[in-house]
């Protein structure tokens, strides 16, 4: 006889609609707050009402197409090419422009857009036995993840401390012959800045090089704010030497997740992106992206948010987010002890602590006690760790709310002190090597950090997990957070 409760997923039985829909909701109650402005990461929030239901509607009628061929259904071609045409318009390529022959595919999010965007540039150089890419150390992981996937080394270039970019000569001296890829942001996710995209893609065609501008995080919103007379630098397909970039709607597009497009100035540009295949008995593949089955749901949840909200949506909601932005970095500028990164750009807020006895981690804590969800980043290279705020169109109505928190959490953080790592785990930090890390060790330190797994909700107080990171080296903090995460992610028996 099999337990019912220890069933998992899978019970002997069948359980009613309505109770499967109340363990969901149940396990959701442990989730971070996806709506109300209070989340700065993760999440995209519009604020707008009815939107979550259209979009809910939409993907249910195209959940099960299947876009492995077009050709068995149009509906998700015409939706798809929908999407890379408004994409497209928006970042300036299209009937026109001087980059009329623009072309595009819908990815599962912008991982996947970087990772084709490298496959692309890579497999475009047959020649080149050991290719390489360029990328400033801000630009994002998923570069590195593309790198390693592909069997592509990655040329880090490292940014100015003060303005966060980096310099175009550095990066026009990381360019190599093996080059196949250099790569820009706009904006980097960390701190919000935007590369000086212009030159960088002008030293990119002096060496015949591909050129892309990650502006997953950026390009559905900077061209409103351009719009809105924001001083936005020039990023796009107006930009020669720009011969890709990606955008993901699943952010400022407000779309739900997961929905990117990976844009290239040209079809012949575009070509080595695809996969196909015809050695086998089977029916002839031919992929576009990573997925071979793909629901159509998501594209149809985007088209039709798109399609709902409208240029004239859109410019409202960059208009919220940006007087959203202003109220935050004032609150912050208030704040005795924070000092901004970098003044906004686009739509992120980033400060750091410049007391010694105000730890961000431990503010971090209490901002969450105080229903604000922040995202701490680590200290890098010289640069100090931070706050950082991901602000969206639904933070606007609570900015009057958060700088007399902020001020409070503030005070609360330096009353409690620093965080103070015992002595011999402070050494352990700093002598281990990742290959000397054994379960046991592993399962120690995740039961007395508060992670040993199991079901419920993680710690809101991660304030000592974020120091021992800290203080670890690298290379060891990325082992610890593979095999903590690994603890959490067991079968549910």
């Amino acid at each position: 006889m099999i337990d019912e409760e220890r069933a998992g997923a899978l019970p002997v039985e069948g359980v009613p609609a309505e109770r499967v829909l109340d363990e969901i909701r149940g396990l959701r109650g442990w989730d971070r707050p996806t709506h109300g402005g209070r989340l700065f990461a993760y999440v995209y929030d519009p604020g707008v009402a009815g939107l979550d239901e259209l979009a809910h509607a939409a993907h249910a009628e195209s959940a099960h197409v299947n876009g492995l061929d077009p050709t068995a259904f149009p509906s998700l071609l015409a939706m798809e090419n929908a999407l890379v045409g408004a994409a497209a318009r928006l970042l300036g390529g299209g009937p026109g422009t001087s980059a009329p022959d623009v072309v595009g595919s819908v990815t599962s999010g912008g991982t996947e857009s970087l990772i084709l965007a490298v496959k692309a540039a890579r497999d475009a150089r047959p020649e080149v036995t050991e290719p390489r890419i360029v990328v400033p150390v801000s630009g994002h992981a998923a570069f590195a993840k593309a790198a390693h996937y592909l069997r592509v080394a990655l040329d880090p270039v490292a940014v100015d401390p003060v303005t966060l970019r980096p310099a175009v000569p550095d990066m026009a001296a990381a360019i190599r012959p093996e080059t196949v890829l250099v790569a820009c942001s706009a904006p980097a996710y960390a701190h919000g800045v935007v590369d000086p995209v212009a030159e960088i893609a002008a030293v990119a065609a002096a060496a015949r090089v591909r050129c892309h501008v990650d502006a997953c995080f950026g390009g559905w919103t900077l061209p409103w704010l351009r719009r809105l007379g924001a001083p936005v630098p020039a990023f796009d397909f107006a930009v020669d030497g720009v011969t890709s970039i990606s955008v993901d709607l699943h952010k400022y597009a407000y779309a739900p997740k997961g929905v990117s497009v990976l844009l290239h100035r040209d079809p012949g540009l575009r070509a080595p992106q695809y996969f196909a295949y015809a050695d086998w008995p089977g029916y002839t593949m031919v992929n576009p992206v990573i997925a071979s089955t793909r629901s159509g749901g998501p594209i149809a949840a985007a088209y039709a948010t798109l399609r709902h909200l409208g240029e004239n949506g859109y410019l409202r909601l960059a208009a919220l987010t940006r007087d959203a932005v202003a109220g935050l970095a004032d609150a912050v500028r208030a704040v005795d002890g924070l000092r901004l990164m970098a003044e906004p750009e686009s739509s992120v807020v980033c400060f750091t602590s410049t007391d010694p006895g105000l730890d961000l981690f431990v503010l971090v804590d209490e901002l969450t006690a105080r229903g604000w969800h922040t995202q701490p980043q680590l200290s890098y290279a010289g640069l100090p760790a931070s706050v950082h705020l991901t602000v969206t169109a639904a933070v606007a109505p609570r900015v009057a709310e958060f700088g007399p928190d902020l001020a409070d959490a503030v005070a609360a953080a330096r009353a409690a002190g620093p965080v103070q790592l015992p002595s011999e785990l402070l050494a352990l930090a700093g002598s281990l090597t990742p290959d000397a890390l054994t379960p046991e060790l592993i399962a120690g330190l995740a039961v007395g950090l508060g992670l040993g797994g199991g079901p419920g909700p993680l710690p809101d107080r991660m304030a000592t997990v974020n120091t021992l990171l800290a203080a670890a080296p690298v290379r060891l903090r990325e082992r610890l957070l593979v095999e903590f995460v690994g603890l959490l992610q067991r079968p549910a028996w």
